[in-house]
């Protein structure tokens, strides 16, 4: 049943009076096992308990912090917010020991009173809250547990123009930016996802993407409220833990409409194995979008190719384009149609030209089409120092007007005028969002080419290389501040993050490079969860700068790539391929503690990419440069090697193989 409204609390409230007993969502604990669901009139009426309580503590437009792990906690705690006419503000969990800067950071920011959490996720978080004075002095809501008993709701006052919730994004200064996104914003999205997908209360979502990320909120958890049909959402971390759950869950429960970043489906392409694929029946599938990153034409080839036997057609596959400050979604194709891929000269394009290569040419790239805007949505391509519009073929920024559009970013009047108030009077009427993103119309089609800053884009998130160059910087007296650069290179077809650095002139003579690359790990592991791929440190004064004596990122890679850096140090994850490294063969029934601790070397080296030799049990996972993606990659094969199921903090609870293999040992035995 379709609804119509200026709001998500009107269309809930719609659902619930017309359909109150029709599911809405169901949440898959481990991603396979029902553990929560959710009709239209539970949710709306849990919603509106838990806002007529906000009311009593926050006032019309006050911001309210949501920190759940994943599950529908969180979304009835994000409606309750819509329902109070406070501005939501989704924030990823703090890990287990590691420190709440971005917390800290984002309460300050957006000023917030409140926080809704969980009762376990708050006791976790006590201690580490207590001697920070912003997080102290918030309002702490547990709303798995009863709340007051609650007056009277007040319906809030909803225009066009309220905020209705705050999209935090990494920011190029190390302070997060927030989004601001209205009611107005979020439907005509909501409306233009619809649109572009042929959505219908009959469709089925499936999503296993964070909550706290544009595309798992809007797309995974608003679009099935806003067309009435059922979302089926899982924890990010049990696709992590084993890809195959989502599949099995897009087949059992016929979802039509699923999707994720490229790295998804590549994941999806080379872990699940043949035992895993019988049974999976995708040709439910009508939308496999892919978006967030840059998509490969090489990814769609291969997983085409792996489930093409499960009734997966390329046909499926949706490329797309949005980001945060369009609300989610700018364009996309039109259902059904085959993905575009062009193939361009990689040299010309490196230089900002579109030459389509000849069929016997080696130096090419494969682009796949974005599709074009849908709606009233405009997109230009434009000349990012001359500011006048960009032919077809020419790669150009790209800039969007939309109703979709965000007001800009929360405190951040400069930025947000330079951000949001671009225009092009000669040619185009209105406002357009400059998204910093390079591209071109082809044949009608959006391509993206690549970013005018060099973001380095890992896993569909953003991570600006200033940031991680202060930190590398600081992590060791040997390094120089201000003389690093962080870049991202390919390597068999992933985005992999390569530190160069010079090293001060007084510890040339006595530089012990294995310490110095352990504490650049060690730093980037905690800070971004990022896995370092390689290290150069360079002689004093030799990074390559331009006059004004700014890094040249760019001219840094190349110049790694080529070996022509002038290096005094250097480490790379080793070139080793998984059948070099043996691997013991364990069971729940062989499992003695050095048998586990022997296995977690072993896997832990072939993941990395590093020497076994070189691993020390007693030494801890961060110093290995160990990221949140392979910690949970490696606990999903501990249960099914374990026959038990294990939780996702595992590697930030137990830090090092030593305590690992003490705490599964000592657990199996019981």
């Amino acid at each position: 049943m379709y609804c119509q409204g200026d709001s998500l609390v009107d269309i809930l409230k719609a659902r619930s009076r017309q359909q109150p007993e029709q599911r809405a969502y169901t949440f898959l604990g481990n991603g396979t096992t029902e553990t929560a669901h959710l009709t239209y009139k539970e949710l709306d009426q849990q919603a509106q308990t838990l806002a007529t309580y906000l009311q009593t503590l926050a006032q019309p437009g006050d911001r309210a912090l949501l920190i759940y792990p994943a599950g529908l906690e969180f979304v009835t705690a994000f409606i309750a917010c819509l329902y109070a006419g406070v501005v939501a503000v989704p924030i990823h969990p703090p890990r287990p020991n590691r420190p709440l800067n971005r917390l800290q950071a984002i309460t300050q920011d957006a000023q917030a009173l409140v926080a809704l959490t969980t009762t376990s996720l708050l006791s976790k978080l006590k201690d580490k809250v207590n001697p920070i004075l912003e997080l102290q002095q918030l309002n702490w809501i547990t709303t798995d547990t009863p709340v007051p008993e609650p007056g009277t709701w007040s319906p809030p006052t909803i225009s066009p123009d309220t905020l209705a919730f705050l999209q935090y994004t990494s920011g190029s200064t190390g302070i997060p930016k927030g989004v601001m996104v209205s009611h107005a914003n979020l439907i005509h999205n909501l409306k233009t996802i619809q649109a572009a997908f042929e959505l219908t209360p009959e469709s089925v979502s499936v999503s296993w993407l964070p909550h706290y990320h544009d595309m798992g909120l809007v797309d995974g958890i608003l679009e099935p409220l806003y067309t009435g049909c059922l979302g089926v959402l899982m924890p990010p971390t049990a696709f992590l833990q084993n890809p195959g759950c989502w599949l099995e869950a897009i087949s059992h429960y016929r979802a039509t409409h699923s999707g994720g970043p490229n790295l998804g489906y590549e994941l999806c392409a080379n872990k699940i194995t043949p035992e895993q694929q019988k049974g999976l029946d995708l040709s439910c599938w009508l939308s496999a979008y892919n978006g967030a990153e840059p998509i490969r034409a090489e990814t769609l080839a291969q997983f085409t190719s792996k489930f093409s036997a499960c009734g997966f057609q390329s046909k499926f596959f949706y490329p797309c384009y949005g980001m945060a400050e369009s609300t989610l979604m700018i364009s996309g194709g039109n259902l059904q149609d085959e993905p575009t891929v062009l193939t361009v000269d990689a040299q010309a394009l490196e230089q900002n030209k579109v030459v389509q290569a000849l069929a016997n040419s080696e130096n090419v790239k494969n682009l796949v089409g974005c599709g074009h805007p849908w709606l009233e949505t405009k997109v230009l391509i434009v000349n990012p120092e001359t500011l006048t519009p960009c032919a077809e073929n020419q790669v150009g920024e790209i800039w969007v007007s939309s109703s979709s559009v965000a007001q800009g970013y929360w405190q951040q009047v400069e930025v947000t005028e330079e951000t949001f108030g671009a225009s092009v009077p000669e040619t185009t009427p209105g406002q357009f969002l400059r998204t910093g993103d390079l591209g071109f119309w082809h044949d009608g089609e959006l391509f993206i080419t690549g970013r005018i800053k060099d973001v380095i884009i890992i896993w569909g998130r953003n991570h600006y290389p200033q940031d991680i160059e202060y930190t590398v910087s600081q992590s060791h007296p040997a390094l120089r501040p201000d003389a690093g650069a962080a870049v991202s290179i390919q390597v068999n077809g992933l985005e992999k993050l390569v530190i160069t650095q010079e090293v001060e002139r007084s510890y040339l003579r006595k530089l012990n490079v294995d310490e110095v690359v352990g504490a650049i790990r060690k730093v980037v592991a905690a800070d971004y969860d990022l896995d370092v791929y390689a290290v150069a440190l360079l002689k004093t004064a030799s990074i390559p700068k331009t006059s004004s004596g700014k890094i040249q990122r760019r001219t840094c890679r190349d110049r790694f790539l080529q070996q022509t850096l002038d290096v005094v140090g250097e480490w790379q994850q080793a070139n080793l391929s998984p059948t070099s490294i043996p691997m013991p063969d364990i069971t729940s029934s062989t499992l003695t503690p050095e048998t586990l601790e022997n296995w977690l070397i072993s896997r832990l080296a072939t993941v990395l990419n590093i020497d076994p030799e070189e691993i020390d049990p007693e030494e801890s996972f961060a110093q290995y440069g160990l990221d949140s993606s392979v910690a949970l990659e490696i606990t999903g094969e501990l249960e099914v090697l374990l026959e038990r199921e294990l939780e996702p903090t595992l590697f930030w609870e137990y830090t090092n193989i030593e305590s690992l293999t003490e705490y599964l040992s000592t657990e199996i035995s019981d």
